[in-house]
């Protein structure tokens, strides 16, 4: 075979692989799905796909893994960040005769098996999480052989790698020194549907610096989808809207929500007013979100309410329509969220409705997922060359345990730690902190936020906007957004939507879970306990009126505690809501007496509440805790053992005329629960048999 006669070669084998893989033996490539393959199978190059959503990015990894194989190329290792998206991958890995399995954390019984088929050479494509490839056993005992054999390496949804807030993973940075280990001439292949030019340049360095790096991006204009930005006052307004207006939208589809409580409120609102749908979270539980997607594909509920943990990769071709409570933070993670609709079909309808609560969530999203340096300094110098485990670290720093674990997965990537078995060592390598990484990652948020808020007041057309933010020179007017051909979305709402919508925003109680154990390593900060709080000096399950990140009386809540908001007695509206949870609780006795704890911040506040509640509940109020001086020095903030430091022997119920019996215990925020339960403990010793805490906000 000669040289010009190798490509039409592959080429008709890679069709002829397509047409299996598609079922359709009329299928062709789509433009450049071919010029990929040919990259990574005849020129083993390193390549980035940018394409938009549905083009076909696995057709071109599974179709460029048959052919490798047929040419005696070892599996291919694609590494994919979401669960769900794993299980669409190997769905249609079967469809090609590609023989994919997976490896992560909801299959550990399949592992052995997963490592024999490997060494008899019976898998194509083994799936793995970014985490996965820095689990120690899998890094010590399965990747050296893995990239000895390797045949070809697949980053998907590679944009995790450059952007911080929902989708940023550490993990995929650390990808650059798996690509240095592979054998030369083992094609690398990165895909995504959602890069602008700062993040196609940051994953070809991924890839490998100096590296030649074919770059094959296509037109993102999504011609199925009509996009329109619907601005409505309030929440109420906007969740009367889908009440009434849900089932005039096509088939089935996602309702995505900025938080875990406005995605579980508005799911139980829709599903009391008799719309099929069900939440879905990263709180949700796996098997409950698996059975969650597979309704879905199958269209036996309308909806899922969902946050961003649904999103990359999730695959139901006719999804009818994409609706937004809350704008995302950039218009690059809007495009990937409403990327799930219209795949497969002629039309799809993708609505905004903003709220005046979304730049506060896009702040603590942002704030919340940057390294501090002065955190990541106490970790490296607690740390040492005898492993440390992340709950025995927690206990030493000052430090939370989602943060902390983010931060420990920044701080390998950069070195200066590494997790081993039993926990985390530091690595003795030179660490400095990139303050100026870090502030131009913090004006690049800042700036696609207001990209967010361009594209919702934008005159112009909608997708244009969109496919220009994500640096597409293509980019046309689309002729379909509610900009180009007019509003296509009703602005009315049916009779009893907004009264609907407002009674289930204006429910109260949540209830808060007492603390049953003492924090691990609170001895170490001088607090004399450990296990299980003794039954006799524990808090009953206490209710707070809502969270402040609640739809409904959230926005109450949050403008009561805001910075600057200063301090004053509870707002009437705020009480009567109060007494409102005081009549629902149900408890199992009654309280007998009102005590309060003692507040620094909010005196007037805490002391108006519980002095209201006492006078409605025609009960005595005893006071307030006496602020004990003593015992460990804690701060605000931080993980469990701190917070307990910061609070131990600092409240005292001497002085206190404390009755036989249940006591309301009143206080303003309930954020770790450590507060109520060093207060109940006191009264519980001063002889109260019951402590029931009440609050008026619940963080979280």
């Amino acid at each position: 075979m000669t040289s010009v006669d190798a490509p039409s070669a592959t080429r008709a084998e890679a069709l002829a692989a397509l047409r299996d893989l598609v079922g359709r033996p009329d299928a062709d490539f789509h433009d450049g799905q071919y010029e990929a393959i040919e990259a990574l199978v005849d020129g083993r190059r390193r390549a980035l796909v940018v394409q938009r959503t549905g083009w076909g990015k696995s057709a071109v990894y599974f179709v460029a893994t048959l052919l490798l194989r047929r040419r005696g190329g070892g599996p291919t290792v694609l590494v994919s960040p979401l669960l769900a998206l794993m299980r669409d991958q190997i769905a249609a890995a079967e469809r090609a005769g590609v023989r994919a399995v997976a490896i992560n954390s909801t299959n550990p019984h399949e592992w052995a098996d997963v490592r024999q088929r490997l060494a008899d050479d019976a898998v194509d494509v083994l799936l793995v999480s970014p985490e996965r490839l820095n689990n120690p056993a899998f890094r010590e005992q399965q990747l050296p052989s893995l990239v000895r054999r390797i045949g070809m390496l697949v980053v998907d949804e590679a944009h995790c790698i450059s952007d911080w807030g929902h989708d940023f993973r550490p993990d995929y940075r650390r990808l650059r020194d798996l690509i240095a280990e592979i054998p030369a001439g083992v094609p690398v292949l990165a895909t995504t549907a959602t890069a602008n030019s700062r993040v196609v340049a940051d994953v070809a360095e991924q890839l490998g610096s100096g590296a030649d790096v074919l770059t094959i991006r296509g037109p993102l204009a999504r011609t199925s989808l009509r996009l329109g930005v619907l601005r409505l006052p309030d929440a109420p307004t906007r969740l009367a809207w889908l009440l009434s207006h849900l089932d005039d939208l096509p088939g089935s589809g996602i309702i995505y929500a900025l938080t875990v409580s406005a995605a579980n409120d508005t799911a139980r609102l829709l599903r009391e007013r008799g719309h099929d749908v069900r939440a879905y979270t990263g709180q949700t539980d796996p098997e409950e979100r698996e059975e969650s997607e597979a309704m879905l594909k199958r269209n036996e509920v309308k909806a899922l309410v969902a946050t961003s943990a649904l999103g990359m990769g999730f695959d139901k071709p006719d999804l009818g329509f994409v609706v937004h409570l809350g704008a995302p933070s950039s218009p690059v993670a809007y495009y990937q969220q409403v990327g799930r609709a219209g795949r497969a079909s002629e039309n799809a309808d993708v609505l905004l409705l903003p709220g005046p609560e979304d730049r506060a969530i896009w702040h603590y999203f942002a704030t919340a997922s940057m390294p501090d340096e002065d955190r990541a300094r106490r970790v490296i110098d607690e740390l040492s060359d005898v492993p440390l485990s992340t709950p025995a670290l927690e206990a030493r720093v000052d430090i939370r345990r989602t943060p902390l674990e983010l931060l420990l997965k920044v701080l390998d990537v950069d070195g200066a730690v590494r997790r081993v078995q039993g926990g985390w060592v530091a690595t003795g390598e030179p660490w400095s902190y990139d303050a100026g990484r870090y502030a131009r990652i913090a004006a690049e948020r800042e700036a696609e936020q207001q990209h967010m808020i361009e594209y919702e007041t934008t005159d112009g057309c909608r997708m244009e906007f969109l496919q220009r933010s994500l640096d597409d020179d293509t980019a046309k007017p689309c002729g379909r957004c509610d900009n180009c051909a007019g509003a296509w979305y009703p602005g009315g709402l049916d009779s009893g939507a907004a009264e609907a919508a407002a009674a289930a925003l204006d429910r109260v109680g949540v209830p808060i879970e007492p603390r049953r154990a003492w924090p691990t390593g609170a001895d170490r900060l001088g607090v004399p306990v450990k296990g299980r709080i003794a039954p006799g000096e524990q808090a009953a399950e206490g209710r707070a009126l809502a969270r402040l990140t609640d739809l409904g009386w959230g926005g109450t809540l949050r403008e009561l505690f805001a910075a600057g908001a200063g301090d004053r007695p509870v707002p009437p509206q705020v009480m009567a809501a109060c007494v409102r949870v005081l009549a629902d609780w149900g408890w199992a006795e009654r309280p007998v007496a009102v005590a309060s704890v003692p507040s620094r911040s909010r005196p007037q506040l805490v002391d108006s509440l519980a002095r209201g509640l006492a006078e409605v509940g025609r009960l005595p109020y005893l006071g307030a805790l006496a602020p004990a001086d003593g015992g460990p020095s804690g701060a605000p903030g931080g993980n469990s053992a701190f917070r307990l430091a910061g609070v131990w022997n600092r409240f005292s119920a001497d002085g206190l005329e404390v009755p036989a019996g249940p006591v309301l215990l009143v206080d303003d925020l309930a954020d770790s629960r450590w507060t109520l339960t060093v207060a109940a403990r006191a009264l519980r010793q001063a002889g109260a048999t019951g402590v029931l805490p009440f609050a008026l906000a619940l963080r979280g």
